[in-house]
């Protein structure tokens, strides 16, 4: 149910500088682990995870990519321009098609120094010309002679998109470090910063102690960094995240009998976008795979996961499809009830943040207790710091 007001203010909590992480450690499975479970918190490490974990758990993984989406172009006269890319309009709305294309491409991007950048110029650099195709919306063209993909392009130019709270200039060791092992599908501006800590060997580990994984993509948006403005929370407005699932990713959910624990609010945001599709159809309110923000508040009662998701099953097979693709502005704050998940592994997040919201709604106000803990023990804060298991 949702309420008539939260107060963004009542989310807000003391950040030094010092204590946000600017690099990762090494190895990622070394960072510190905050389990919350029943009330009770430990401390341990990630690498302890496959231990930590209830039994029969379910783990749903993010297997997105990061782009190198962070292009900083010189014009003739040495005015700096940066663009930051955010989703192609040409000739493909998708990431992963527009990879390959080897000539023209047209982005919506946030464009730093854009005073600098007149509507009739083009912008020659490194034999590549960069114009504007609408000022006004953003939308900037891209454009080369070679043979070259443009994910090739990318590679050769392009940096990794860390976080604008991190006070450092990107740098080749990030390519690695902010992509997580499993990264498999081209598309995010940001990563899905909860599995930077997994490492093959905990991976191995969770496969020998017979835990199940699930692979799914979220391409994770920049307005994910979008701080929330207004004091009533309930008046941010979300950013929508395009969202992949296989056939076989929602019958391995619905038959699963424990514990369902994504990995990331991505994931997690994935997941319940997932059931309230099925509700959706269900009750006749939607046709496609697209959750608004306040959709799931909107609803009478619930139906059990595996009749919401029977329906997601239906409509792939009367549309003939194996994939499914949506798009989902879920707003999860306190009020929502949580219908697949049942805990989450994640960092520790910004204040007044949309992703602190959705873990209050999680365990309520014990956020508070958590974060003073993390706090007083010296965990790393935000996307390259450290971990919490979260058992509500």
């Amino acid at each position: 149910m949702l309420p008539e007001e939260i107060k963004i203010s009542e989310f807000d909590y003391e950040l030094p500088d010092e204590r946000i992480a600017l690099y990762p450690l090494e190895p990622r499975d070394s960072s510190k682990l905050l389990r919350l479970q029943g009330g009770s918190i430990g401390h341990h490490h990630f690498r302890d995870l496959p231990e930590l974990l209830p039994a029969e758990t379910m783990l749903l993984f993010n297997q997105t990519k990061v782009i190198e989406a962070r292009l900083k172009i010189v014009k003739e006269s040495g005015a700096q321009i940066e663009i930051f890319l955010l989703e192609p309009t040409f000739p493909f709305s998708s990431v992963i098609r527009t990879m390959g294309v080897s000539d023209k491409v047209h982005w919506k991007a946030m464009i730093g120094n854009k005073k600098r950048w007149k509507i009739e110029d083009m912008i020659e650099w490194n034999g590549i010309s960069f114009s504007w195709v609408d000022r006004e919306k953003d939308i900037i063209s891209i454009e080369w002679k070679d043979s070259r993909l443009f994910a090739e392009l990318l590679a050769e130019i392009g940096n990794m998109p860390i976080p604008p709270y991190i006070k450092r200039s990107a740098n080749e060791k990030d390519r690695e470090v902010y992509q997580t092992v499993y990264a498999n599908e081209e598309g995010s501006v940001a990563a899905p910063t909860a599995g930077l800590h997994f490492t093959d060997e905990v991976l191995s580990q969770l496969d020998h102690k017979g835990f199940k994984k699930e692979f799914i993509t979220l391409h994770v948006g920049a307005g994910t960094f979008k701080p929330v403005s207004a004091e009533n929370a309930l008046e941010h407005e979300m950013h929508a995240e395009k969202m992949f699932f296989s056939r076989q990713n929602i019958v391995n959910i619905i038959q699963h009998q424990g514990p369902i624990i994504p990995v990331g609010t991505t994931a997690m945001r994935s997941l319940e976008s997932l059931y309230w599709f099925g509700v959706g159809l269900l009750q006749n309110r939607i046709t496609d795979f697209s959750i608004s923000q306040y959709f799931p508040y909107e609803q009478e009662a619930g139906f059990a996961k595996e009749a919401s998701l029977a329906a997601v099953l239906e409509y792939m097979d009367s549309h003939q499809l194996e994939n499914l693709e949506g798009s989902t502005s879920i707003y999860i704050v306190p009020g929502y009830r949580f219908r697949i998940c049942n805990g989450i592994i994640t960092n520790f997040h910004q204040p007044k943040s949309t992703l602190l919201l959705l873990i209050s709604a999680l365990i309520g106000e014990s956020w508070k207790t958590v974060y003073k803990v993390a706090m007083e023990r010296a965990y790393r804060f935000l996307s390259f710091g450290d971990s919490s298991l979260l058992l509500p």
